[in-house]
């Protein structure tokens, strides 16, 4: 019986720990008074909770704020420096690998191109290795020390007894890539789909912070969106739970150009970089690119764009459809924002932006529209790195501030 009520009690310590920290993380700097009356706990419940992080470590006091007609009141944050993760983004292009303190501020970045590895899942797991390496390097960190690693792949990660990711677009099928990585790293490691976790990022530190519901399109290679949904609870990823689907694979065009996932007319066949440069090179008037890499010629498209000519003819076309796969998206969901993000939203989207606020206007409903917000994404082009920085980060809120889940 005594140790059920140790039990016990160590559980609602944790929850009322992870209760606070949440919403201290997710919400910035809070008065210990507006604690309590967002996570409906007592106030000497909020006060001893916050005591205990602030002696751990986790949270510090951060200035006072005016109250109507009482004294001021002191402001609690959470700490950056209580800790450091790394997020690895793996896509088709390259292997980024981001360090970020407690509070997702980069300290450090690292980026490898995948064209030498065939995307062969060890030479993979190797980039992500020394990548490791090199940022916690750069920073003095001891790898050992990292609060965890995640790691954001374009596919699923499917556990049953092992993880195991199956990404079509990298030709993976069942690779058992956390077992690869755990081998030689003493942290926790965490897998999951990227554009979950770039979701997560946007909604926490990005354009959908504030929303109820949003979009977030993550736009490279290929094409996926999550659709992230914000919560008062706090029981999950720290009061945003964020789902993946495979957008990029519906049908804008019956009949249309073929997509690597066999099938015809997908949204990913018309707005993927790939095919984005591909529909400039077929122009009759199209000039060889200067640049190596799809990351750089898209970057040299968008950049001849602005003399107009076939370029921009190709950015206004690829708005058009973009537009059309998000007013789909805006009648199905019903979001109140949309975020372009991912490393092909980044260099396309300030150019694109104004022509697909336009197409989706004309194809969502008209009441659904006037309730969307579209905006580009604000996390920059590690934006996927540090949203796999944030499975790590969601391990210790849950844990209440804990340095090992």
């Amino acid at each position: 019986m005594t140790r059920a009520v140790q039990q016990t009690t160590r559980d609602l310590r944790r929850h009322n720990r992870s209760a606070v920290l949440s919403r201290l993380y997710v919400q910035g700097p809070t008065s210990r008074q507006d604690l309590t009356k967002a996570s409906g706990l007592s106030s000497a419940t909020v006060s001893n909770v916050v005591s205990d992080l602030i002696n751990d470590g986790v949270v510090a006091e951060a200035g006072l704020v005016g109250s109507d007609g009482g004294r001021p009141r002191t402001l609690i944050q959470v700490r950056g420096e209580f800790g450091h993760v790394v997020g690895v983004d793996i896509g088709e292009t390259h292997v980024q690998i981001g360090l970020f303190d407690y509070t997702l501020e980069t300290l450090a970045t690292a980026t490898y191109s995948v064209a030498a590895t065939r995307l062969e899942p060890e030479s993979v797991a190797g980039l992500v290795l020394a990548g490791v390496e090199e940022v916690v390097s750069q920073v003095g960190v001891e790898t050992g020390s990292l609060l965890g690693i995640g790691v954001g792949v374009p596919g699923a990660v499917q556990i049953g007894g092992r993880e195991l990711v199956y990404a079509p677009t990298l030709g993976w099928s069942a690779v058992p890539l956390a077992d690869m990585l755990r081998r030689d790293l003493p942290v926790p490691v965490y897998l999951d789909n990227c554009a979950r976790t770039l979701g997560q990022a946007e909604m926490w530190r990005g354009a959908g912070r504030g929303a109820r519901r949003a979009v977030v399109a993550l736009l490279g290679v290929g094409v996926g969106a999550a659709v992230a949904t914000s919560s008062e609870s706090f029981r999950d990823m720290a009061g945003t739970t964020s789902t993946t689907s495979e957008w990029g694979h519906t049908v804008i065009n019956v009949d249309g150009r073929p997509c690597r996932c066999g099938s015809r007319g997908c949204l990913e066949a018309y707005v993927g970089a790939e095919a984005v440069l591909d529909d400039y090179l077929a122009l009759p008037d199209a000039r060889p690119f200067e640049s190596e890499g799809t990351e750089a010629r898209l970057a040299e498209l968008v950049a001849r764009a602005e003399d107009g000519g076939g370029a921009s003819q190709v950015l206004g076309k690829t708005a058009e459809y973009l537009g059309i796969g998000i007013a789909n998206l805006i009648n199905l969901l019903s979001p109140d924002r949309v975020v372009l993000s991912g490393w092909a939203g980044e260099t396309m989207g300030p150019a694109i932006l104004p022509a697909v606020r336009e197409t989706v206007r004309r194809h969502a409903l008209t009441y659904m529209y006037g309730q969307a917000r579209i905006e580009l994404g604000q996390l920059g082009q590690e934006a996927v790195a540090l949203g796999a920085a944030t499975l790590p980060v969601v391990q210790v809120l849950a844990s209440g501030g804990s340095l090992r889940a």
